[in-house]
């Protein structure tokens, strides 16, 4: 099956999608038993670019991921989903801002997305298990791979409770290259991207960028006009000024 083949040399090459391109392209033989048997293994966890239920938002974006590896409830990535990020280094107003919004989402039929990552993405994750908002989580690192490590009970409660996906098998370590990667998906699942704390080259501006070419609205928190954030330049260059979670539904 073709979908076997796409995870045979997603588990090969550790999901690195340009040599999954090139041994696709090239047809590369498949003859490693080892690996056949993890195909089998992750086949019933994973959605390949050709499923059915491989979310069409992803289908456009900068190198689609082969393979979503998941663990939790897949069929949160067919309902509305908000992405929300910022920072590893949050201030508490950071911190106020993503509680503050993420909390107004309550009951509007909305899941919200983040990374992970230390900072605000795991506010937006813990605010939204405390609030039973369903949480999808999207790794820099295999699916099998908690990081940070200081995080590692919210990734097992996401798993029970909302959806983890990773384009990376395993236990596959964390790398800088990865992260741009990450945050495609980040900004493409999500019908609108919100920022809620970021500085100069911050990887959030990665995200921005994604969604921007995604054709989604960015909404980004205002800052002091002393502060070292970018969000006010963010909102200068036309993002949308959003103080609660509410201002998403209100643009027009």
């Amino acid at each position: 099956m073709i979908k076997d083949i796409i995870i045979y040399f997603s588990i090969k090459y550790n999901g690195e999608w340009q040599k999954i391109f090139d041994a696709i392209k090239n047809k590369e033989s498949i003859v490693d038993e080892v690996i056949l048997k993890q195909v089998e293994n992750v086949k019933n966890q994973s959605i390949t670019l050709i499923d059915e239920d491989y979310p069409e938002k992803l289908k456009n974006v900068f190198k689609p991921p082969f393979v979503l590896f998941y663990k939790g409830d897949k069929s949160l990535l067919k309902r509305n989903i908000v992405s929300i990020v910022g920072t590893r280094l949050a201030s508490n107003y950071g911190i106020r801002a993503t509680k503050t919004i993420v909390m107004d989402l309550k009951d509007k039929n909305i899941v919200t997305c983040s990374g992970l990552a230390k900072g605000i993405d795991s506010v937006v994750h813990k605010v939204s298990l405390e609030e039973n908002i369903p949480t999808i989580a999207v790794l820099t690192s295999g699916i099998d791979y908690c990081y940070p490590k200081e995080n590692l009970s919210l990734y097992l409660e996401i798993q029970k409770k909302g959806l983890i996906i990773s384009e990376y098998p395993f236990a596959t370590n964390l790398s800088r290259e990865q992260i741009p990667f990450r945050n495609r998906i980040i900004a493409s699942l999500g019908d609108n991207l919100i920022v809620t704390e970021a500085y100069p080259k911050s990887g959030t501006l990665i995200s921005v960028r994604y969604a921007l070419e995604c054709g989604k609205d960015i909404y980004v928190v205002p800052y002091p006009y002393d502060s070292e954030s970018i969000c006010n330049k963010l909102i200068n260059d036309g993002a949308y000024l959003i103080c609660r979670g509410d201002d998403i539904f209100k643009k027009n």
